[in-house]
């Protein structure tokens, strides 16, 4: 038996309890892993609360991520005893996800915890700041250096913001870090970042192509703030996106990228492949450094 968050649909709410189950309900799986840790994402919060659609089947246990000790296992690249770790296929939305005791999962998900990481270590980062070093990774593969100007985070006081300020300074970039939450100014400078914005002069309808400010840019909320960066970006510069929590919309035009040649990459961290990363092994290590 193991205890589990349990999430069911009636027909008007999501209802959401702690359950004691048994491991003969967990979903199909060549590993049967004891969870250590997982952390609350801002999906897992929309599943727990039902205001947006996210849960694909029911009943479902969330988490998208999860760290722990391997039970036993089908394959042979896996041994009792193992520390793995899992984020995204799936995990939380169609396939029983890490706030649990015990998760049954597909070994092509699984990747060892890499030193000098514990399964704390690595959910202490977990998804956000998985995400965080894809965005990296990313504006590196696309040449963006610290010699070639700053570069700005949105949602700066954020899971995914604090850990991309803290690993761009931490590579030797300029930082300007946007957010609505001021009196977190100090904390983000601690972290790394030399000037920080409110992000109301990024949040509304702006020019389609505003003065070239940044070489690069991380942002995770989407919307008119996407757009507005898009539009101060730097020529040849590279801008990511993976959030949306001002919006799903993009109302930007097609100037940024037909004059001053930006890219916009899409950073997915949940079918990212282990070995996506433009450096030796996956993101995981790259991570630790």
């Amino acid at each position: 038996m193991f205890r589990a968050v349990f999430l069911q649909k009636s027909d008007t709410a999501v209802l959401t309890e702690v359950r004691e189950l048994s491991e003969d309900r967990l979903p199909e799986g060549d590993v049967l892993v004891a969870v250590d840790y997982s952390t609350i994402n801002y999906k897992d919060g929309l599943a727990i609360t039902g205001r947006f659609p996210v849960v694909r089947q029911w009943p479902m246990v969330p988490g998208i991520d999860l760290a722990g000790t391997v039970e036993s296992s089908a394959n042979p690249r896996f041994k009792p005893g193992d520390k793995v770790l899992i984020n995204g296929y799936g995990l939380g939305d169609a396939h029983w996800g890490g706030l649990a005791q015990k998760a049954r999962v597909k070994s092509e998900w699984l990747i060892p915890v890499p030193s000098p990481f514990s399964t704390l270590n690595a959910m202490a980062i977990g998804t956000a700041g998985y995400t965080a070093m894809l965005c990296v990774l990313a504006l590196e593969q696309h040449g963006v250096r610290p010699d070639r100007g700053p570069v700005l985070v949105t949602g700066a006081a954020g899971g995914v913001g604090t850990i991309a300020i803290a690993v761009l300074a931490k590579l030797g970039f300029d930082v300007t870090a946007s957010t609505g939450r001021l009196e977190e100014a100090a904390f983000l400078q601690k972290l790394g970042a030399s000037q920080v914005i409110d992000r109301a002069t990024l949040a509304s309808a702006g020019e389609m192509l505003g003065e070239e400010r940044w070489a690069g840019a991380i942002d995770t909320v989407g919307s008119a703030t996407l757009a507005n960066v898009c539009a101060a970006t730097r020529y040849r510069g590279t801008v990511t996106a993976c959030g949306l929590a001002q919006g799903l919309d993009f109302p930007t035009s097609v100037l940024p990228f037909i004059l001053r040649n930006i890219t916009l990459c899409g950073i997915d961290s949940v079918m990212a492949p282990t070995n996506c990363a433009p450096r030796p092994g996956n993101v995981w290590p790259a991570t630790s450094t």
